[in-house]
């Protein structure tokens, strides 16, 4: 019942007024909207970008992100898990995405490129070969996650118990190797 959007470009719109029109998006590029605080449910993005957006807090229910790329946006207290699943397919690059929730949710190869990931919530989600390049992991929250063969090597300020946690085959720096550590209140020093 949605009517189909293809190759559009929408530019520097504030949709905090009046929301985005519900529909099909496909091929479609969103650069330098805002949707903060706004409703983003129902929609189905396919193969779409989103450049230099504002989303926070947005309301995500039931919405399909089918190879959406994000960049440099502003994606603070997303709820991801309440997305349609089928198909779900993103990446992320230079975002700020604190306060965010991957709960439960099953993305393989996830890329996260150079974004701050502050408290964002991982719990039960199912991560494996995940990619979290140059990304700042303070205070988020790895609790029965599957990080098999995820790359943390350059990812900074991370916690991650490893008795929690599937770890195999998963990629580390020799100083972040630190923050599989940090919960059991040792001391590491260097000689």
């Amino acid at each position: 019942d949605k009517p189909f959007i293809a190759d559009q470009t929408f530019q520097g719109i504030d949709y905090t007024k009046n929301r985005l029109p519900l529909g099909e998006y496909e091929n479609c590029v969103f650069e330098g909207c805002n949707f903060s605080e706004n409703y983003l449910d129902n929609q189905n993005f396919v193969e779409c970008e989103f450049i230099d957006c504002n989303l926070s807090n947005a309301n995500l229910k039931q919405s399909i992100f089918n190879e959406v790329s994000f960049s440099r946006c502003k994606m603070m207290g997303l709820k991801f898990e309440e997305c349609n699943d089928f198909l779900m397919d993103f990446s992320f690059t230079d975002c700020s995405m604190n306060l965010s929730s991957f709960y439960q949710l099953t993305l393989k190869k996830q890329k996260f490129e150079a974004c701050k990931l502050i408290q964002v919530d991982f719990t039960e989600a199912v991560l494996i070969e995940g990619v979290f390049h140059n990304s700042n992991l303070e205070g988020a929250i790895f609790e029965r996650t599957n990080l098999e063969k995820a790359d943390f090597t350059t990812a900074t300020h991370f916690t991650i118990d490893p008795v929690k946690n599937r770890l195999k085959k998963a990629k580390f720096s020799k100083e972040g190797v630190l923050g599989l550590l940090k919960n059991y209140d040792i001391i590491v020093e260097d000689f």
